[in-house]
């Protein structure tokens, strides 16, 4: 075991925990975009930045193991300011604010981030309906990799792929030609894990625009 300390508080963490698991332990919150607690640690996005005691720069919670005497801020000035300036990357691309019930409007409401500094480039709007169930709403997809890690590592369907770079990141689904020819199994882990409803469920879609 590992003893460290976290904002103040003690805990007691097993050998390979991670800072975000020591957090957790302590009952202190860390904001987390691209991690899921079913998935490997995927330390893409950078929101879950720490302080360590003795370390130059913050340091991603999610992927940093802790070690014996390891003294941690997770509201720390600097990390908080890159938590917060990630969150507001991501907003910037996004054609309209994330629906209020994701994870990413949570963790900005949280994080008191309402908008973006910076105003450019937006995705276009481009939804795949082919699928029965499900919905690919590619202005909405922020190229976390959770749906791929769910669809690879969860359910083992391999049916959807990371394309692009930067700006054009996204996710495809078959030989782009969308969940319908794809090895989908319709088991919904992509819809689950997604943070912003840019895969979800096509009643999900349909009631939204309703409203």
């Amino acid at each position: 075991m590992s003893r460290v300390t976290v904002d103040g508080t003690a805990v007691e963490v097993a050998p390979g925990a991670t800072i975000l698991e020591a957090a957790e332990a302590a009952g202190h919150w860390v904001p987390t975009v691209c991690f899921d607690q079913r998935q490997a640690p995927f330390g893409a996005c950078r929101v879950c930045m720490v302080a360590v005691a003795g370390s130059p720069k913050p340091l991603p919670a999610c992927t940093t193991p802790c070690r014996d005497g390891m003294e941690i801020e997770t509201e720390e000035a600097t990390a908080r300011r890159v938590s917060r300036a990630v969150v507001e990357l991501v907003l910037s691309e996004l054609p309209e604010p994330p629906a209020p019930h994701t994870e990413l409007a949570r963790v900005a409401a949280r994080l008191g981030v309402t908008g973006s500094r910076w105003t450019g480039a937006v995705h276009a709007r481009e939804d795949d309906l082919r699928h029965p169930y499900l919905a690919l709403r590619h202005e909405l997809c922020i190229s976390c990799g959770r749906c791929v890690r769910a669809c690879d590592e969860v359910q083992g369907a391999f049916a959807l792929t990371a394309t692009g770079r930067g700006f054009d990141a996204n996710i495809a689904a078959g030989l782009d030609a969308g969940f319908e020819d794809s090895t989908c199994v319709s088991c919904g882990a992509c819809a689950d894990t997604c943070p912003t409803d840019a895969i979800s469920e096509i009643s999900l879609v349909a009631q939204l625009e309703r409203s």
